[in-house]
């Protein structure tokens, strides 16, 4: 029995350390994919158009929206991200689990939407320690980070209705604390019995 692709949803401030905890999960757990999103950003040094963001214009942004392509999307820092419809589906039917790392409102969208996830939630140990880590980047002006660190008061709220909550103090810590998280889904046994049922040849009632 083909079992169907889990999608595990992640949030943080920006600063907090997502985008570090996602990569280093996907080379603990190379099977686990890393849902690729659309966004209207300029690329970075470093950063790879079709690995680590689409990047497009604010144009081909709206026109996707106009044709229904994204299952969520927003504005954030003055900038647009989006999720296509299909690189959802494509991971599910293939059954392969994926990592979404978005912004709450994004996934707030997809929680009202119904879609089945799991939701973790990426916390700073402190609002002083996230802003030492943003101006310790250098990629932003000191407008965008003061603006950033206002928001993440605000998106601090937002983590009382996701699934799990992880203070990343220390990388190593948290890294294991995630893999735990997606271990432990995998197992639900929602997810597993049906593929031990049947290759048990167990009979169920319903």
């Amino acid at each position: 029995m083909e079992r169907q692709g889990l999608l595990y949803v992640i949030s943080a401030p920006s600063g907090a350390g997502k985008t570090t905890l996602c990569h280093a999960l996907i080379d603990l757990l190379p099977e686990l994919g890393h849902s690729i999103s659309f966004t209207t950003r300029p690329i970075r040094v470093g950063e790879v158009d079709g690995v680590d963001y689409h990047f497009v214009s604010p144009v081909t942004f709206q026109q996707m929206i106009d044709d229904k392509a994204f299952v969520e999307w927003a504005e954030v820092h003055g900038n647009y991200y989006g999720t296509a419809v299909k690189t959802l589906t494509d991971a599910c039917d293939s059954g392969r689990d994926i990592l979404l790392d978005i912004d709450f409102q994004g996934a707030v969208q997809l929680k009202e939407r119904g879609v089945e996830a799991v939701f973790i939630f990426i916390a700073p140990p402190s609002f002083s320690e996230l802003e030492s880590r943003l101006r310790g980047r250098n990629t932003d002006s000191a407008e965008v980070v003061a603006c950033r660190i206002k928001n993440a008061h605000g998106e601090m709220q937002e983590a009382k209705w996701y699934d799990y909550v992880i203070i990343n103090d220390d990388l190593d810590v948290a890294l294991m604390e995630l893999k735990s998280v997606i271990c432990a889904e995998r197992c639900r046994s929602r997810h597993m019995f049906p593929i031990v049922a049947q290759s048990l040849n167990i009979i169920t009632s319903k």
